[in-house]
């Protein structure tokens, strides 16, 4: 009877508690927000709005945003808003750039994976890492280099693609273009071999399973009101995220262990290539601030924007082409005007990406529509923003005070009626061209590599890789999505990955 009663006095003390942390949230989420101001976006939500649909959160944003193109959803001591309005965004990104920032919050959620790299830091510590950046990103020796290994790679993924078509096999084509991502970008920016795309490297494949975990893990802390209690406690996904952390640390400080050795020795014969070496000549300089602890978050940097950019990209193109057999015939009547090879380069894997040179890719007007078209539809980062770092007043008319979020929705943005006409759902690459020519759009329209000052320096690296792996794979082969008709979706994350992946069957095309 005692155990009972203790059990049952428990529960109750439980609730109670529950209910008071419940009341306290409730009560600094509501508190001093304005809400119904005219002068303030419409409240329509809270951060539990979030929660509830996270598993649908860029369709349940969008929803939102069509009614409303600039709304708010309430948090703790401050409001986070949501824009469409490409007012709104030019004049964050670009026009009063100096006014925001990544904010405390933000960079509270991203520092245990990402630390100190570019994309979580502000001031000084970005300068720094963007002027470096910025000036290997110009050179003409890492732009050669990384289209040798772009096109090694894709010769690599149309030959294991190949085996899977002989044997009459169902693969998983998102799997494939992250291997093959993974593997260039460690080759381009850390000079090392990883070989996940053949399997031969275990560590690397562990490292990837680790990172792509730790990416999804970090973004529910965006809704997670008790995140922070839960690393501290070290219990349920943090404790997960700590393990995965460790593992990624202990292969990168190695990455970086080992490259040092080589420069010193100097047997490196990418010395002069790839990123990291060109970072490491930089911390040698006198009053570089660039420490061990630094290149490991350049280096997770890197991965991210080098292996989610183009990997998940191209898995939502080659989605689209199964859904668009029309684009795809274009395409590929395309790749054969354009490279005109004779008949043993047209059959020879090696030798017809040998001769995907920038020549080449620069006459590749419709696939680089298509590819561009993919991303209004599908943004690497789906959600993106900044803090305000003082009140100000948006283009719209709308008011925000110090410490607010404002995010922009490029998801929902690639959907929306008002900004790319009626058709905006349609994939439709023929929007981008005019008289044969492949036309951009503003930036802050088309958000996809950000815009202003912190534009992504890799756009055109990111294009160029992928313009020489879907050659390489529509070249040679034709594609079926394995479930027939059904639609697939996405993982809620930092990046826009396909959930579960995106199982094909792949027929020869010659």
């Amino acid at each position: 009877m005692d155990v009972l009663y203790t059990m049952l006095n428990f529960i109750s003390l439980s609730f109670l508690a529950l209910f008071l942390v419940m009341s306290f949230i409730m009560m600094t989420i509501f508190k001093g927000k304005s809400i119904g101001n005219p002068k303030y976006a419409p409240v329509k939500g809270t951060m539990f709005n979030l929660l509830f649909n996270y598993k649908k959160l860029h369709d349940y944003q969008t929803q939102r945003a069509n009614t409303h193109p600039t709304f708010r959803l309430l948090a703790p001591n401050c409001s986070n808003l949501y824009t469409i309005d490409v007012r709104n965004i030019e004049y964050i990104l670009k026009t009063n750039f100096d006014k925001y920032s990544k904010g405390k919050n933000n960079q509270d959620i991203m520092i245990d994976l990402f630390g100190e790299g570019i994309f979580v830091v502000d001031g000084d510590k970005w300068k720094q890492q963007r002027k470096v950046a910025s000036y290997e990103f110009s050179t003409r020796v890492l732009r050669d280099f990384s289209c040798f290994v772009f096109r090694k790679n894709a010769a690599k993924l149309v030959k294991v693609i190949s085996k899977f078509s002989q044997d009459g096999v169902v693969f998983d084509m998102q799997d494939l273009q992250m291997r093959c991502a993974m593997d260039s970008i460690f080759n381009v920016g850390f000079g090392t071999e990883l070989n996940c795309l053949e399997g031969s490297s275990k560590e690397g494949t562990e490292f990837m399973k680790a990172f792509d975990e730790s990416n999804a893990l970090i973004y529910w802390r965006f809704v997670d009101p008790i995140w922070s209690i839960k690393r501290y406690l070290n219990i349920g996904g943090e404790a997960k995220l700590k393990r995965n952390i460790k593992l990624m640390d202990k292969f990168v400080n190695r990455v970086i262990k080992t490259k040092k050795e080589r420069l010193e020795l100097q047997e490196d014969s990418n010395v002069k290539e790839d990123i990291l070496s060109r970072f490491l000549m930089e911390s040698k300089k006198e009053q570089s601030t660039i420490t061990d602890k630094s290149l490991r978050d350049i280096i997770l940097t890197f991965i991210i924007a080098g292996k989610d950019t183009t990997a998940n990209t191209l898995s939502w193109f080659f989605y689209m082409l199964c859904k668009n057999p029309l684009v795809e015939d274009k395409i590929v009547q395309e790749i054969k005007d354009v490279t005109s090879s004779n008949e043993s380069e047209l059959s020879n894997i090696d030798e017809f990406v040998s001769n995907l040179t920038d020549v080449i890719l620069d006459k590749m007007h419709y696939l680089h529509a298509a590819l561009t078209e993919t991303l209004r539809l599908y943004p690497v980062i789906p959600v993106n923003g900044r803090i305000t770092d003082a009140p100000d007043v948006l283009p719209d008319g709308h008011k925000i005070e110090k410490g607010d979020g404002v995010y922009y929705l490029s998801y929902a943005m690639g959907r929306m009626s008002s900004i790319w006409g009626e058709d905006a759902e349609e994939f439709r690459p023929e929007r981008w061209i005019n008289n044969g020519i492949f036309q951009p759009e503003s930036p802050f329209k088309f958000i996809a590599f950000h815009a202003g000052p912190r534009m992504c320096l890799g756009k055109d690296f990111a294009y160029r890789q992928m313009k020489i792996v879907a050659m390489a794979i529509l070249h040679f082969f034709k594609f079926k999505l394995a479930n027939g008709t059904q639609n697939v979706t996405y993982k809620v994350m930092f990046t826009l990955h396909l959930d579960k992946g995106l199982p094909l069957n792949a027929f020869p095309r010659l």
